[in-house]
């Protein structure tokens, strides 16, 4: 079992800015796309992850399935902080993917996201998300962009 959690305070109500995923996603990583406007059964993901909204409730939180059935991950406010939570029961290749690989790009993804929230929500977060040397040359390994956009 793999459970993941990022944590932010913004400063004011996070409720909003669950529905607002899809804006606030940072590019970097892959544009977030689905079949239909974002809600329940809508189908898509960021480059090659590939997942389905399997529950939403605006303002809330907003959960989605991993495509391969083997896990979950959940956005949601609760007051001033927002949660995203990935859980999941992967084999055995896909746990020791996530160590060596998924977790550090996912790490830094998510952290980009809460970095774009945060500016949306009115300010600069404290301590900027920046890439590690490992997370860069994953990236430039699989041709991704090597560089961490300015401003994010």
């Amino acid at each position: 079992m793999i459970k993941n959690v990022h944590v932010r305070d913004l400063g004011v109500p996070a409720g909003p800015f669950v529905d607002r995923v899809q804006e606030l996603w940072p590019p970097a990583w892959g544009r977030q796309e689905f079949d239909r406007p974002l809600g329940v059964g809508a189908d898509g993901g960021h480059g090659p992850i590939r997942y389905r909204c399997t529950e939403f409730k605006p303002g809330e939180s907003i959960t989605f399935a991993f495509s391969s059935g083997e896990g979950t991950h959940t956005l949601s406010a609760s007051g001033a902080v927002l949660t995203h939570e990935l859980i999941g029961d992967f084999t055995l290749k896909s746990r020791l993917r996530w160590a060596f690989v998924i977790r550090w790009l996912h790490d830094a993804c998510i952290e980009d996201l809460f970095d774009n929230i945060e500016r949306a929500a009115g300010r600069e977060p404290a301590a900027p998300a920046r890439w590690s040397l490992w997370v860069r040359l994953v990236r430039r390994t699989f041709g991704l962009v090597s560089r961490q956009p300015a401003g994010v």
